[in-house]
């Protein structure tokens, strides 16, 4: 028997779990950090330290001058964007699958907000989004559970267990346990057991179609 409630709300983060967009992030935190004099990041830095949102990240890179990094940043990634996103393998099926299931379905993004829905417009999926949350939507961006809240209240859905968070990263299983969600790592790569001690997954898979078949089949 299932030990875990069926869902009746999931909710995604955005970058890494249902798309990819990790070179667009690299080219305009990159040319942000040259604007400054910095060193630029290769790749596994930037899969590895790219978590937060900007308001909680650029101050402690750039300091006092945070929102002027952040005016560059957003800039450059506004021009390159929309075109160079894709979608990570099976994720559209994955959410078409889910949304004729009849399951609420929401993201929570550390992206801007409005960068985060016309990229949602770009590949189509806006059908099958009740909400999507992105960072400066709510008072406080992820972990915390303003993002959250603001997802599910269109559904008059409460946190709990029958809520799924799926996402890649250790912020996405922080904020699910902070909210009482159901924590569910989705990631190509499964982290070191100890890289998930403190906020660990109920379930793990390692791409789309897999979490697909297995919540279908509950």
């Amino acid at each position: 028997m299932n030990s875990l409630p069926y869902p009746k709300a999931i909710i995604f983060d955005w970058d890494n779990t249902l798309v990819d967009s990790w070179s667009v992030i690299q080219d305009a935190l990159n040319t942000t950090f040259l604007s400054f004099g910095m060193r630029e990041w290769d790749m596994d830095e930037i899969r590895h330290k790219v978590q937060e949102s900007l308001r909680d990240s650029f101050p402690k890179y750039f300091g006092a001058d945070w929102e002027k990094a952040g005016k560059i940043f957003y800039r450059r990634y506004s021009e390159i964007h929309a075109e160079r996103i894709s979608p990570l393998p099976g994720a559209g099926e994955m959410l078409r699958s889910f949304f004729q299931a009849g399951i609420y379905l929401a993201v929570v993004s550390n992206k801007k907000g409005t960068f985060l829905r016309k990229e949602s417009r770009t590949l189509d999926w806006d059908k099958y989004f009740v909400k999507l949350v992105g960072a400066f939507d709510a008072e406080k961006d992820k972990p915390n559970q303003e993002p959250v809240n603001l997802a599910l209240k269109p559904g008059n859905i409460y946190q709990g267990a029958h809520v799924w968070f799926v996402g890649d990263t250790e912020i996405d299983m922080q904020c699910a346990h902070k909210t009482h969600c159901t924590p569910i790592l989705l990631h190509s790569k499964f982290p070191k057991p100890e890289k998930s001690k403190k906020f660990p997954p109920a379930l793990r898979f390692q791409h789309c179609r897999e979490l697909c078949n297995y919540v279908l089949n509950m």
